[in-house]
């Protein structure tokens, strides 16, 4: 009998591997299929589980309370499953190299407590080459079997997309690999039991880890050239939003914008992507100069406040400045790998140490991260500037009122508000005398 007849009757179980932003979906929607163990090494965070509670605010809380997922940190009850799914979270260092310390971990626990037959599915974003070059070698060596013989492995890239509650896991086509035409087939029935909108098999490993990597360096490029644009057109005096919006009247524009590109995929992806091809010799131009415009936005928006501020005549070292949001995106407690703290830096070169102002993220990775502390915006007041850096709900809702009472009691054209989602009203804040920039 197949493993996906095994798991429907539940005659034997699956396990998912990292329970983060990518992990809990996948645990979350097999759970109300089939039995499932839910791992994290962190074991604060498998006791957040335990009691019901989503850190992630992926899923939910209620999702949460009502899931029968096994939530465990001891390994050994890996041992139960046959069905694995590492998704566990792959960095870069800080000199742009791809950090592969918890793949190659997941992969030794999972190997230690791997038994015959058994199926890995590796969802984590790696370069082409890593899941059969690093992690089969590592699963052999920790389990003494064979794979392709004693056990099977897959790959299945993960396209979740933080924060969005319209393209989730079930929506999103779910391309899947194997090392062989058995394991596709049966990696394939398992995540239909799930996917709605189906799977896309291909014929390698190598396939599946390379189209993840593409999809999102094609998005990293696009908006690296809005960014640019945003750039020259700043210096033109011309206004990007309205171009963007002329140009989208047309039925084959891209629809990109410019904005700050953070986060675990788009921001890193293509430097694992960059880092595999100069291996073999090849110099990336185009995804290269992307990362570099898109690495540098940061600089400019705080470059954009520095103006606005010493316009509006202040002494740029005393200013009071606000940011409102710190994570990677807006609606999203994720604030991995963030942009906004590239605003922050380059601030402190002119001696601002910025307020941040944040409902969404967690003051304790942020703390912990960044070394910031986050500040409630009722404590706000007696502005110079406010920097809309992330568009969460709570910000773009606030009235003008609201915002004006974070200000210093001044002249509005004192009143610097930097924009950097362009989601503000422009012509009534300009026409009301506000000193005002979007990108």
């Amino acid at each position: 009998m197949s493993i996906y007849s095994n798991l429907i009757n539940k005659k034997c179980k699956l396990s998912v591997i990292g329970l983060g932003y990518v992990g809990m979906p996948i645990a979350v929607a097999f759970a109300n299929k089939v039995d499932v163990i839910g791992f994290d090494i962190k074991k604060e965070k498998v006791e957040l589980y335990k009691s019901g509670i989503d850190p992630t605010e992926e899923v939910g809380s209620e999702a949460i309370i009502n899931s029968p997922i096994e939530f465990t940190s001891d390994e050994h009850r890996l041992k139960d499953a046959m069905f694995h799914i590492i998704a566990v979270p792959t960095p870069i260092n800080h000199d742009k190299t791809p950090d592969l310390t918890s793949v190659i971990n997941a992969s030794r626990i999972i190997g230690k407590n791997l038994t015959r037959n058994s199926i890995v599915v590796y969802e984590s974003t790696v370069y082409p080459g890593v899941t059969e070059e690093i992690c089969i070698p590592i699963l052999q060596k920790e389990s003494g079997l064979e794979c392709g013989i004693d056990f099977k492995v897959g790959y299945s890239p993960e396209r979740i997309n933080p924060g969005d509650k319209i393209h989730t896991l079930e929506n999103i086509i779910k391309i899947v690999s194997g090392i062989d035409e058995e394991s596709l087939d049966e990696i394939a029935k398992v995540y239909e039991i799930i996917i709605k909108a189906g799977v896309h098999k291909v014929s390698s490993i190598k396939v599946a880890e390379a189209a993840k990597i593409v999809e999102n360096s094609q998005r990293d490029i696009n908006i690296a050239f809005m960014n640019e644009l945003a750039m020259i057109f700043d210096r033109m005096d011309i206004d990007t939003k309205e171009v963007i919006e002329a140009m989208n009247t047309k039925w084959n524009a891209l629809r990109f914008y410019p904005g700050l590109v953070g986060g675990h995929c788009i921001a890193v992806d293509p430097y694992y992507f960059i880092y595999e091809a100069e291996k073999l010799g090849y110099h990336s131009q185009i995804i290269l100069s992307g990362r570099k415009i898109n690495d540098g936005m940061g600089k400019f928006v705080a470059d954009a406040i520095i103006k606005k501020l010493i316009l509006a005549n202040k002494v740029v070292k005393h200013s009071k400045v606000a940011l409102l949001g710190i994570t990677f995106k807006e609606n999203c407690p994720d604030s991995r790998n963030t942009k906004v703290v590239d605003i922050i830096g380059a601030l402190r070169e002119y001696g601002i140490e910025p307020i941040v102002v944040d409902p969404r993220a967690n003051a304790n990775d942020v703390r912990r991260e960044f070394g910031l502390k986050l500040v409630d915006i009722k404590e706000v007041s007696d502005l110079d500037c406010l920097c809309l850096a992330v568009a969460h709900k709570e910000f773009t809702q606030m009235n003008l009122n609201e915002i004006d009472s974070l200000f210093l009691n001044n002249d509005n054209s004192e009143k610097v508000i930097i924009d950097v989602k362009s989601v503000l009203d422009k012509s009534t804040l300009e026409s009301k005398g506000y000193s005002y920039w979007r990108l």
